[in-house]
């Protein structure tokens, strides 16, 4: 889909098509459709991430709640939506072996404890190994640093799946 028919979504089919780019988030989508017509794909994640960088804290958090921990339990039991089941498939997180299983579930849990809300990552940027060594690396940071980098993350993966979705004016050529 073009930046063109983005922009004669109704109103319906734009949250159905765009709720998920922030992981199960369709509020943000709802929130930017009014900012139609977009320019190109990257007014569309700008119109996001204000949204995202406008929310009080607490939104913020909440956003960060929304996703699954790597390799949790929505992993092991098929329950994770479409987009992060292939995401955290592509960093390897669906095979690991009982040992690093064992581990970052530690770890997402003294994250957890820690901050309040799950680690995230941008695992179609990293692989098994990176990911492991930010999480525990991450689990000393202080909460509001904490926080900050996991929006950025989530913004990451915004624009990643942003554009499994929209063409660019790159494509369209």
């Amino acid at each position: 889909m073009d930046i063109a028919a983005v922009n004669a979504l109704p109103y319906e089919e734009f949250v159905n098509i765009f709720g998920n780019v922030v992981e199960k988030c369709p509020i943000v989508a709802a929130a930017v459709w009014s900012r139609r017509p977009f320019v190109s794909l990257t007014a569309v994640e700008a119109a996001i991430s204000d949204f995202i960088d406008a929310l009080p804290e607490s939104g913020k958090e909440g956003i960060l709640r929304c996703h699954p921990d790597l390799a949790g339990r929505d992993l092991q039991s098929g329950t994770l939506t479409r987009e992060s089941r292939e995401e955290q498939a592509g960093a390897g997180m669906d095979a690991l072996s009982s040992p690093e299983a064992s581990r970052i579930a530690r770890l997402n849990d003294d994250y957890k404890e820690r901050f309040g809300f799950p680690f995230v990552i941008c695992a179609r940027m990293n692989d098994k190994a990176s990911i492991l060594l930010q999480l525990s690396e991450r689990c000393q940071n202080e909460r509001a640093v904490e926080r900050a980098r996991g929006i950025e993350e989530v913004k990451k993966i915004c624009r990643l799946r942003l554009q499994g979705l929209v063409l660019t004016d790159a494509t369209n050529k």
